[in-house]
Protein backbone atom coordinates (compact mmCIF):
# COMPACT_ATOMS: atom_id res chain seq x y z
CA UNK A 1 0.00 0.00 0.00
CA UNK A 2 1.38 3.40 -0.94
CA UNK A 3 -0.78 6.33 0.19
CA UNK A 4 -3.69 6.18 2.58
CA UNK A 5 -6.96 4.87 1.25
CA UNK A 6 -10.21 6.69 2.04
CA UNK A 7 -12.79 4.53 3.75
CA UNK A 8 -16.38 5.82 3.71
CA UNK A 9 -18.14 4.41 6.74
CA UNK A 10 -21.07 4.76 9.14
CA UNK A 11 -20.84 3.47 12.70
CA UNK A 12 -24.03 1.38 12.60
CA UNK A 13 -23.47 -0.09 9.13
CA UNK A 14 -22.82 -3.82 9.39
CA UNK A 15 -21.14 -3.79 5.98
CA UNK A 16 -18.80 -1.04 7.20
CA UNK A 17 -18.18 -3.14 10.33
CA UNK A 18 -16.94 -5.99 8.14
CA UNK A 19 -14.48 -3.83 6.26
CA UNK A 20 -13.26 -2.12 9.44
CA UNK A 21 -12.31 -5.52 10.84
CA UNK A 22 -10.38 -6.50 7.71
CA UNK A 23 -8.57 -3.16 7.56
CA UNK A 24 -7.60 -3.59 11.22
CA UNK A 25 -6.48 -7.20 10.85
CA UNK A 26 -4.30 -6.35 7.87
CA UNK A 27 -3.02 -3.09 9.41
CA UNK A 28 -3.98 -1.02 6.38
CA UNK A 29 -3.33 2.73 6.72
CA UNK A 30 -6.52 4.56 5.82
CA UNK A 31 -8.46 7.73 6.38
CA UNK A 32 -12.04 7.32 7.56
CA UNK A 33 -14.71 9.57 6.07
CA UNK A 34 -17.88 9.43 8.13
CA UNK A 35 -21.17 9.38 6.24
CA UNK A 36 -24.22 9.85 8.45
CA UNK A 37 -27.03 7.67 7.13
CA UNK A 38 -29.44 9.10 9.72
CA UNK A 39 -28.93 12.51 8.11
CA UNK A 40 -29.19 11.04 4.59
CA UNK A 41 -25.63 12.06 3.78
CA UNK A 42 -25.28 8.87 1.74
CA UNK A 43 -27.92 10.28 -0.61
CA UNK A 44 -26.02 13.49 -1.30
CA UNK A 45 -24.72 14.29 -4.76
CA UNK A 46 -21.16 14.22 -3.48
CA UNK A 47 -21.47 10.68 -2.15
CA UNK A 48 -23.47 9.52 -5.17
CA UNK A 49 -20.48 10.54 -7.29
CA UNK A 50 -18.40 8.07 -5.26
CA UNK A 51 -20.98 5.29 -5.07
CA UNK A 52 -24.03 5.63 -7.34
CA UNK A 53 -25.75 2.92 -5.28
CA UNK A 54 -25.63 5.38 -2.36
CA UNK A 55 -24.76 2.57 0.03
CA UNK A 56 -21.92 2.07 2.47
CA UNK A 57 -19.10 1.27 2.62
CA UNK A 58 -16.88 2.55 -0.14
CA UNK A 59 -13.12 2.31 -0.31
CA UNK A 60 -11.27 4.83 -2.46
CA UNK A 61 -7.81 3.58 -3.38
CA UNK A 62 -4.73 5.76 -3.64
CA UNK A 63 -5.23 5.96 -7.42
CA UNK A 64 -8.83 7.15 -6.89
CA UNK A 65 -10.41 3.88 -8.03
CA UNK A 66 -13.50 3.14 -5.97
CA UNK A 67 -14.40 -0.23 -4.49
CA UNK A 68 -17.87 -0.95 -3.16
CA UNK A 69 -19.68 -3.95 -1.64
CA UNK A 70 -18.08 -5.25 1.54
CA UNK A 71 -17.35 -8.77 0.30
CA UNK A 72 -15.68 -7.42 -2.84
CA UNK A 73 -13.56 -5.13 -0.67
CA UNK A 74 -12.59 -8.07 1.54
CA UNK A 75 -11.53 -10.01 -1.55
CA UNK A 76 -9.44 -7.07 -2.77
CA UNK A 77 -7.68 -6.72 0.58
CA UNK A 78 -7.03 -10.46 0.68
CA UNK A 79 -5.52 -10.44 -2.80
CA UNK A 80 -3.32 -7.40 -2.27
CA UNK A 81 -2.20 -7.83 1.36
CA UNK A 82 -1.03 -11.34 2.07
CA UNK A 83 -0.73 -11.22 5.87
CA UNK A 84 -2.70 -12.27 7.74
CA UNK A 85 -4.60 -14.56 5.43
CA UNK A 86 -8.37 -14.40 5.84
CA UNK A 87 -9.08 -17.31 3.51
CA UNK A 88 -7.78 -20.89 3.91
CA UNK A 89 -5.10 -22.29 1.63
CA UNK A 90 -7.22 -25.14 0.23
CA UNK A 91 -9.86 -24.65 -2.44
CA UNK A 92 -12.65 -26.43 -0.58
CA UNK A 93 -11.87 -24.49 2.58
CA UNK A 94 -12.03 -21.18 0.73
CA UNK A 95 -15.38 -22.18 -0.75
CA UNK A 96 -16.71 -23.06 2.71
CA UNK A 97 -15.58 -19.77 4.22
CA UNK A 98 -17.08 -17.80 1.34
CA UNK A 99 -20.34 -19.71 1.72
CA UNK A 100 -20.56 -18.98 5.45
CA UNK A 101 -19.82 -15.31 4.77
CA UNK A 102 -22.44 -15.17 2.02
CA UNK A 103 -25.08 -16.71 4.29
CA UNK A 104 -24.87 -13.51 6.33
CA UNK A 105 -23.71 -10.80 3.94
CA UNK A 106 -25.51 -12.09 0.85
CA UNK A 107 -28.68 -13.74 2.15
CA UNK A 108 -29.65 -12.07 5.43
CA UNK A 109 -28.11 -8.62 5.36
CA UNK A 110 -29.92 -7.30 2.24
CA UNK A 111 -33.24 -7.91 4.02
CA UNK A 112 -32.46 -5.67 7.00
CA UNK A 113 -30.56 -2.71 5.52
CA UNK A 114 -31.89 0.83 6.18
CA UNK A 115 -33.43 1.27 2.73
CA UNK A 116 -35.47 -1.91 3.20
CA UNK A 117 -36.51 -0.85 6.68
CA UNK A 118 -37.54 2.53 5.31
CA UNK A 119 -39.62 0.87 2.57
CA UNK A 120 -41.34 -1.35 5.13
CA UNK A 121 -42.44 1.63 7.20
CA UNK A 122 -42.93 4.39 4.62
CA UNK A 123 -44.34 2.44 1.67
CA UNK A 124 -45.85 -0.70 3.18
CA UNK A 125 -46.91 1.15 6.35
CA UNK A 126 -45.76 -1.58 8.71
CA UNK A 127 -46.15 -0.76 12.39
CA UNK A 128 -42.95 -0.68 14.47
CA UNK A 129 -43.68 -4.07 15.99
CA UNK A 130 -44.23 -5.55 12.53
CA UNK A 131 -40.91 -4.20 11.30
CA UNK A 132 -39.19 -5.61 14.38
CA UNK A 133 -40.77 -9.00 13.70
CA UNK A 134 -39.41 -8.86 10.13
CA UNK A 135 -35.89 -8.06 11.31
CA UNK A 136 -35.92 -10.73 14.01
CA UNK A 137 -37.29 -13.33 11.62
CA UNK A 138 -34.53 -12.98 9.05
CA UNK A 139 -31.75 -12.67 11.61
CA UNK A 140 -33.10 -15.77 13.34
CA UNK A 141 -33.21 -17.71 10.09
CA UNK A 142 -29.56 -16.87 9.47
CA UNK A 143 -28.53 -17.79 13.00
CA UNK A 144 -30.29 -21.16 12.83
CA UNK A 145 -28.66 -22.12 9.54
CA UNK A 146 -25.25 -20.89 10.63
CA UNK A 147 -25.37 -22.74 13.95
CA UNK A 148 -26.37 -25.97 12.21
CA UNK A 149 -23.38 -25.81 9.88
CA UNK A 150 -20.91 -24.84 12.56
CA UNK A 151 -22.00 -27.72 14.79
CA UNK A 152 -22.10 -30.31 12.01
CA UNK A 153 -18.95 -29.54 10.06
CA UNK A 154 -15.57 -30.70 11.32
CA UNK A 155 -13.75 -27.67 9.89
CA UNK A 156 -15.19 -25.52 12.70
CA UNK A 157 -12.52 -24.75 15.29
CA UNK A 158 -11.84 -21.85 17.62
CA UNK A 159 -13.23 -19.76 14.80
CA UNK A 160 -15.77 -20.55 12.09
CA UNK A 161 -13.09 -22.29 10.04
CA UNK A 162 -10.10 -23.58 11.94
CA UNK A 163 -8.21 -21.61 14.54
CA UNK A 164 -7.74 -18.28 12.79
CA UNK A 165 -10.26 -15.60 11.80
CA UNK A 166 -11.58 -15.60 8.24
CA UNK A 167 -14.21 -13.84 6.15
CA UNK A 168 -16.77 -16.04 7.90
CA UNK A 169 -16.00 -14.65 11.35
CA UNK A 170 -15.88 -11.11 9.99
CA UNK A 171 -19.45 -11.53 8.74
CA UNK A 172 -20.73 -13.56 11.71
CA UNK A 173 -19.88 -10.96 14.33
CA UNK A 174 -22.10 -8.43 12.58
CA UNK A 175 -25.01 -10.86 12.58
CA UNK A 176 -24.65 -11.53 16.31
CA UNK A 177 -24.26 -7.82 17.04
CA UNK A 178 -27.45 -7.09 15.09
CA UNK A 179 -29.33 -9.95 16.74
CA UNK A 180 -28.32 -8.69 20.17
CA UNK A 181 -29.56 -5.20 19.31
CA UNK A 182 -32.89 -6.71 18.24
CA UNK A 183 -33.29 -8.56 21.52
CA UNK A 184 -32.93 -12.05 20.03
CA UNK A 185 -32.17 -14.81 22.53
CA UNK A 186 -28.79 -16.27 21.56
CA UNK A 187 -28.97 -19.27 23.91
CA UNK A 188 -30.06 -21.61 21.07
CA UNK A 189 -26.85 -20.76 19.18
CA UNK A 190 -24.00 -21.64 21.58
CA UNK A 191 -21.38 -22.39 18.94
CA UNK A 192 -22.06 -19.16 17.09
CA UNK A 193 -21.95 -17.24 20.37
CA UNK A 194 -18.69 -18.92 21.42
CA UNK A 195 -17.01 -17.97 18.14
CA UNK A 196 -18.40 -14.43 18.40
CA UNK A 197 -16.84 -14.01 21.85
CA UNK A 198 -13.53 -15.46 20.66
CA UNK A 199 -13.43 -13.07 17.71
CA UNK A 200 -14.49 -10.01 19.67
CA UNK A 201 -11.68 -10.63 22.16
CA UNK A 202 -9.23 -9.76 19.38
CA UNK A 203 -8.26 -6.05 19.29
CA UNK A 204 -8.93 -5.79 15.54
CA UNK A 205 -12.52 -6.92 16.03
CA UNK A 206 -13.15 -4.98 19.24
CA UNK A 207 -11.87 -1.73 17.73
CA UNK A 208 -14.20 -2.17 14.75
CA UNK A 209 -17.37 -2.61 16.84
CA UNK A 210 -20.17 -0.19 15.93
CA UNK A 211 -20.28 1.21 19.47
CA UNK A 212 -16.54 1.97 19.46
CA UNK A 213 -16.43 4.37 16.50
CA UNK A 214 -15.68 8.09 16.52
CA UNK A 215 -19.05 8.77 14.87
CA UNK A 216 -21.00 6.61 17.34
CA UNK A 217 -23.39 8.87 19.30
CA UNK A 218 -21.64 9.83 22.53
CA UNK A 219 -24.41 8.40 24.72
CA UNK A 220 -23.94 4.97 23.11
CA UNK A 221 -20.18 4.89 22.66
CA UNK A 222 -18.14 2.27 24.46
CA UNK A 223 -14.39 2.55 24.82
Amino acid sequence: MRAKMKFYSFWRSLASFRVRIALNLKNVPHEVVFVDIDKSEHRSNDYADINPQMALPALVLDDDKVLTQSLAILEYLEETISVPKLLPEDTVGRARVRALAAMVAGDMHPLIVPRVQRYLTEELKLAPEQKTAWLRHWAGESLRALEARLVRERETGRFAHGDNPTFADICMVGLVTFATAQGIDLAPYPTTLRIFKTAMALPAFAAAHPLAQPDTPAAMRKT
